[in-house]
This record gives C-alpha cells, structure tokens and sequence, in this order.
C-alpha cells in the first residue's frame, strides 16, 4: 500500500489562543481532565497519537489536549493524525487548514480503504466494523512509525452506552469501552479521554468552536444500524428517565462481579485480597416478620416454635 503523509509542523502557537473559555468549555475541560488524573491516561514523557477523523468529537479531543499540553505541569508531546480513506467526494482541505491554524504538529496518511470495505462487505452488513478495523491498523503503524507510546480516540459517554447496549443485545456479553488498554502486542496503549463526557455537550461544543466537520460517505450513508437502534433506545429511555445516561454510565463503573452469573469473573473477585463478601442489595426486613402460615402440605411437619 501507498501512503502519502504531510511534513510535520513544530507546535508554536496554542489553538483559538486568547478566547476566553465558555462555561461549556469549562466543563468539558474539567470532565476531560478529571477521567485523565483518575485513570492517568496521559503521563510525564508521554508521546500521544491523536487520531481526528474531522467528525466533531475528535475535533474536541484534539483542541482539548492542545490546549491542556500548554498547561499541564509535566511535559508530554501530541501529533494529530488525519487518515484520508479515498472516499468519493472527500475534501480535507478545510481540516488541514484547521489543523496549520493550531499551529500543532500533525500528518495527514492516504489509505484507500473505502474500496475495501465496499468490496468486503456483505450486503445488509454495516460498512462500521471492517472500516474501523483498517483505520485501527493504519493509526497503530503510524503510532510506532512516529514514536508515539499512546493512542488517543475521541470516543465519549454515550458510544460507550450504546457499546454496553449492542453487546448485551447481540453478543450476549458485558462490555462496553475502556478508558484505556494495552493492544494485544503490548506496544500501544489506547485511551480515551472524553469518555465521560456526554455527547450532547461535545455536539454543542463542537457547534461554539465552528469546527469545519468533514462528512462520512461510507458508514454515514447505511441507516438502520444497530448502533442506531440502540440510540434511538437510549433516547426512548430518556423520556421517562431523564437522567439515564448518566446512571446508566455510572453503573458501569459500578459492577458488583459477586452478583453476576461469569464463574470466572467471580472466582477472580474473590482471589483478590481485599475482596468483600457478597452482600445482598434488597434492604433488611424486620427480623420477626416470620409471615402467617396459610397452606402446607406433602407431609411437612408442623413444627410450632411460639413457645
């Protein structure tokens, strides 16, 4: 394969500098940066791959940590990474423009996966998988080409919901998305530093910092996918559980491994030194409500213990 990639720029100038942050981007800040201290997604002498797709979430992510590098007490460094997947009609002109602006370091790859995902796909499949799959592979290459120990994807609160929703719906197992993980060579790192922040604020975020959004024509042009389905669940749970994405994101922080049916995963809680005995969640009842008797039989014996 081919790759044609853009010189890499020194980082010189802060993105938007000088604007004084809104409250929303306070707040998206301040989420991003609380899930990066707890989970320590970004470290001392870190080299973060940032991949931007030109959809709004990895626009935020990007601008986020170009402005959080300006002000972190360690240093780290961040290269952004644009993949062109040859789609018809693509134009990156406008993100290129943006990313000079920044004044960040960033590259551009040319990878014609499009054909191959059209050619391999099956029709009635979502085109989402085997187009994710590529990419992954071009960020990782790119990633150990360029020296970079962390890759950063711009996944939020609610991908990760409707990840948890999909598994549970069609494979029939638990899992939604990480904050961070080793891939399975054990030379990257992945992590996701918006992954607590909620879809509608980075949509908001991403309308105030007019990014120039660069469509998708491939997954963006098949309707009916599972993850819609799954979505669109989320938005009939809301109507009667206002906060349910929240609750919902909570509570996969929240896992109780004692009260699931996973053998293994039991076992494992229980190994652990510190591990607690399983407690049951229904509140104690008084404890001489012992109930009336009213039917018996198969010859249990009466057995009369008032006295």
């Amino acid at each position: 394969m081919t790759t044609t990639t853009r010189t890499i720029v020194p980082g010189d100038a802060l993105a938007r500098g000088g604007k004084q942050r809104s409250r929303l981007h306070q707040k998206i800040a301040r989420t991003m940066l609380r899930t990066i201290e707890r989970w320590r997604l970004v470290e001392p002498g870190d080299r973060l791959l940032v991949a931007v797709s030109g959809g709004k979430d990895s626009y935020a992510l990007v601008d986020l940590l170009w402005a959080a590098k300006q002000r972190a007490p360690f240093s780290f460094e961040l290269v952004a990474l644009h993949v062109d997947q040859a789609q018809p009609g693509y134009n990156g002109r406008p993100l290129v423009a943006w990313l000079e602006q920044s004044g960040m370091p960033f590259e551009v790859l040319r990878e014609d996966t499009y054909s191959i995902v059209v050619d391999k796909t099956e029709v009635g499949q979502a085109y989402c998988f085997l187009c994710a799959r590529l990419r992954r592979g071009i960020l990782y290459s790119a990633a150990e080409r360029l020296g970079c120990n962390k890759l950063a994807l711009g996944h939020h609160r609610d991908d990760g919901l409707e990840t948890l929703l999909m598994n549970l719906c069609y494979a029939g197992k638990l899992q939604a998305m990480p904050a961070r993980y080793t891939t399975d060579d054990g030379k990257l790192e992945v992590i996701r530093p918006l992954i607590d922040v909620a879809e509608a604020d980075l949509r908001a975020f991403a309308a105030e910092r007019a990014y120039p959004i660069l469509p998708c024509n491939l997954c963006g042009s098949q309707d009916g996918l599972k993850r819609e389905q799954m979505a669109a669940l989320l938005a009939t749970l809301e109507q009667s559980i206002p906060n349910v994405r929240s609750v919902m994101h909570h509570a996969v922080g929240n896992v109780r491994p004692t009260h699931l049916l996973d053998v293994e995963v039991r076992e494992a809680w229980r190994a652990r030194a510190n591990a607690r005995a399983a407690v049951d969640l229904a509140p104690a009842a008084p404890r001489r409500m012992t109930g009336a008797v009213v039917a018996r039989g198969g010859g249990l014996p009466i057995v009369d213990d008032q006295g």
